[in-house]
């Protein structure tokens, strides 16, 4: 590959409605290349993304997809061998890639990669980071895994020195079990935090420590590794640093950077980073951990603090990030992408924050890898015993999974209830929405947790409120 000068013209993305794929989709087809995709699924935000910018979603997959041979295929890392299109591209030897490689060899070379890492609020962070040097008109390049307000879109690509990118360490294709972010040519690494997840992949913690420990050494020396040192688990990819310096973040006193006087309140935080005080649009403590990272970050990168502030000041979020969808009979409907038990309870407890003294239920779907086996059992019942109501559906894809593995429903609705929780696991997506509207009150905040579309469970339940709020 030559980069953005190659022979390249025509790009097939297999897979095109996951978040980065359809944001460097839209983003290419921008730069000149004429684009095509095709998925299995499209659900909201990014098949809306999609088709407002004139890409077409050829559903389902298909070996006639392929017929025109296009220059390049990127093949998403949820595809595997036996998807029909994967076999026909492999059949006639077309030339393909993942798409963090494409980004490696098309975008990063030339740009200065700023790359967020860690198992939770690298979207956030990222989105954050991005918005910081856009409003401070530094022009740069991103790559988010979500669709942040103030930026319309989850991927740019431009003529500015800087690309800032989410850096996930999840593998990278069928092809190449790799990290995502061993692509990403790092010159400043944010590492956010470390827990076990993704246990389709990673045997244990000490598994994903030692992946992120080689991304740390793709760092180079005139370079930054800027890590949270409230965190325990990151110490020993930290140790096996040699050659990149290192500065440490976070609340506690042995910081190079701390966060002082923090305050929390329902609309957004506070902390004192030096002598300078920050104020962010955005609740709780793990978003004042995100903007202290994004801080010392474009600091490092020439920022002002003024120009910080001023970022900070202005941003709007990300889709999918505590997200209102509506309102309607005195109930409010919030998204959020969270399938973590650390990213579930923190979301819960902001929320508290933002609504105090409302009656708060969490509606949530194992769909994720990890979620979907028993390895958060015990985790997922303290992270939603956060809220007061809880309606369970169904383990997605439930028997590629063996029964003694996977998350056992029954017994985290006996834990919920054990603590004082109202619980239940009604079923498929129409009768939870049944069972909310029996017994969700006004004044309450649902808050859906998925990594997925749900089934569109949050029109369902807005349409159901607004219509139970008309007098029969």
């Amino acid at each position: 590959m030559d980069g953005m000068r190659g022979d390249i013209r025509t790009i097939h993305f297999i897979g095109i409605c996951g978040t980065a794929m359809a944001s460097v989709a839209v983003a290419l087809q921008e730069r000149g290349f004429r684009v095509t995709g095709s998925d299995q699924d499209a659900y909201p935000p990014m098949s809306d993304f999609l088709r407002e910018h004139g890409i077409e979603i050829r559903a389902p997959y298909a070996a006639a997809h392929l017929a025109a041979a296009p220059d390049l295929v990127v093949v998403g890392n949820a595809l595997s061998r036996g998807n029909v299109e994967v076999e026909e591209l492999l059949r006639r030897r077309l030339r393909f890639c993942s798409l963090p490689e494409l980004l490696k060899e098309f975008v990063l070379r030339e740009r200065r990669p700023l790359v967020v890492a860690g198992t939770h609020g690298k979207t956030t962070t990222s989105a954050l980071l991005a918005w910081v040097f856009e409003h401070a008109g530094r022009n740069p390049g991103f790559l988010i895994g979500g669709l942040p307000a103030n930026l319309g879109r989850g991927a740019r690509f431009t003529d500015g020195e800087w690309f800032i990118i989410e850096g996930d360490e999840y593998d990278t294709a069928f092809f190449d079990k790799r990290g995502k972010f061993l692509h990403y040519l790092p010159e400043v690494a944010i590492l956010n935090n470390l827990e076990f997840d993704h246990a389709d992949i990673f045997n244990s913690r000490a598994d994903i420590q030692r992946s992120f420990a080689r991304f740390l050494r793709l760092v180079p020396p005139d370079g930054l590794i800027l890590a949270n040192g409230d965190d325990p688990l990151l110490r020993d990819p930290l140790d096996t640093v040699d050659f990149a310096p290192i500065r440490r973040f976070g609340l506690g006193p042995d910081n190079d950077l701390r966060a002082r006087d923090v305050a929390l309140g329902g609309e957004g935080g506070e902390f004192t980073l030096g002598e300078t005080r920050f104020h962010l649009p955005l609740v709780g403590e793990f978003n004042v951990r995100n903007a202290l990272a994004v801080a010392a970050c474009a600091r490092h990168c020439g920022l002002s603090d003024a120009e910080i502030q001023a970022g900070f000041a202005t941003f709007r979020g990300v889709r999918r990030r505590m997200e209102t969808r509506g309102e309607a009979d005195g109930v409010r409907v919030i998204d959020d992408f969270g399938h973590h038990p650390t990213a579930i309870k923190a979301t819960l407890e902001a929320l508290r924050l933002r609504y105090p003294g409302r009656t708060l239920w969490a509606v949530f779907e194992p769909r994720s890898n990890t979620t979907r086996r028993r390895v958060f059992q015990d985790a997922l019942a303290d992270a939603l015993a956060a809220a007061d109501g809880v309606a369970l559906a169904p383990v997605a894809r439930a028997g590629q999974i063996p029964a003694g593995q996977r998350l056992d429903l029954a017994a985290l609705v006996a834990a919920l209830r054990a603590a004082g929780r109202a619980a239940e696991a009604p079923g498929d997506v129409d009768a939870i929405v049944t069972h909310l509207l029996a017994e969700v009150q006004p004044g309450a905040v649902i808050c859906v947790f998925s990594n997925g579309g749900f089934g569109g469970i949050h029109e369902k339940l807005l349409a159901g409120l607004a219509a139970r709020a008309v007098p029969a």
